[in-house]
């Protein structure tokens, strides 16, 4: 019995996707917000970035999710400042997936929000309607309030570039009753003048209220893709050039590391240049003759040196060229 529950647990496992069976990694980069800029500008009394706060609060909502796992937020803003990228490179699907590659994840996903505001009216008192931005003139009347924000995400493969998916996440909400309204104000107090959107003090408000089943939406609808993604597809390991520097011992000891993607574990050739085929008009060198030496399989690793142990009938020698084989 216990032998026919085995194998039907492995046929379940080998029916599922490849990215049911391991969890994705993902990065989330800064949500654009250009096209909701003014309605931002209207409801807060100045321009805040919203884009980041709504980041911030998908990432914690996948982590609590858990069906991807999120790279750290600080990793991405280190990434971005070492390359000098700006806040308009964030929803560029090659500049996502560059920094992708960098931050050594397998997906990242960009967005856009696409709406954010209020429709708020007053009924009676003199206090007159409104659009979006902050509360009309003052009076006593019946208030209406509505909060809608939408966004976008996609995922994107780092390898490719590809857009993988595409999601929209909807949120409103709607607030009414007699209310004597004052001379103005938005709901929200963040302090000198920064929008902490993941505070009490923002959730509370209509604004936030949205904001926040929007991104509840949105990790559902990621959340349902990720078992449609494509298999996971590791790149293919970089090519490695070195030589031997020091060959005294049995632990060969080359002059490339981690920082030319070396690891522990790797095999790499170890050959010699027994000829130089040169232009006899230019003495330029047109291709070298290499014999093989053996084989080094890597045991240490530091950022610009390896050791390994030797395996091969021939004998290495300092300036060997060592390459990953082909």
């Amino acid at each position: 019995m216990r032998k026919t529950l085995s194998i039907l647990l492995l046929g379940v496992l080998a029916a599922l996707p490849a990215s049911a069976q391991e969890k994705r990694r993902v990065a989330v980069l800064d949500f654009g917000y250009g096209t909701v800029m003014t309605s931002v500008q209207a409801i807060f009394g100045t321009n805040q970035d919203i884009g980041k706060g709504i980041s911030d609060m998908l990432v914690n909502q996948l982590l609590a999710d858990g069906t991807y796992r999120v790279f750290e937020r600080a990793a991405i803003d280190k990434i971005m400042n070492e390359q000098n990228f700006s806040n308009s490179d964030r929803a560029n699907p090659a500049t996502a997936a560059k920094i992708g590659a960098l931050a050594g994840v397998d997906t990242i996903i960009i967005g856009d929000i696409t709406t954010f505001g209020r429709d708020d009216k007053n009924y009676g008192g003199g206090g007159g309607g409104y659009g979006l931005g902050k509360y009309g003139g003052g009076g006593l009347g019946v208030h209406k309030a509505k909060a809608v924000v939408e966004i976008t995400a996609r995922i994107i493969d780092v390898n490719t570039g590809e857009i993988l998916a595409s999601v929209t996440g909807h949120g409103e909400s709607k607030r009414s009753g007699a209310d004597m309204l004052g001379g103005g104000g938005s709901g929200w107090n963040g302090g000198g003048g920064h929008l902490d959107m993941g505070s009490s003090n923002f959730g509370q408000t209509i604004i936030g209220e949205a904001t926040k089943a929007s991104i509840a939406d949105v990790a559902t609808g990621l959340d349902q893709k990720a078992g449609s993604l494509p298999a996971i597809t590791a790149p293919p390991p970089p090519p490695v050039d070195g030589l031997v520097a020091d060959a005294s011992s049995g632990d060969i000891i080359i002059n490339v590391g981690a920082s030319a993607g070396v690891k522990v574990g790797d095999t790499l050739a170890i050959t010699r240049v027994v000829r130089t085929v040169k232009d006899p008009a230019t003495g330029k060198v047109l291709r070298t003759v290499d014999s093989p030496v053996g084989t080094l399989t890597i045991t240490s690793v530091d950022a610009d040196s390896s050791v390994g142990k030797f395996s091969g009938s021939g004998k290495p020698a300092v300036g060997d060229h060592v390459k990953r084989p082909q």
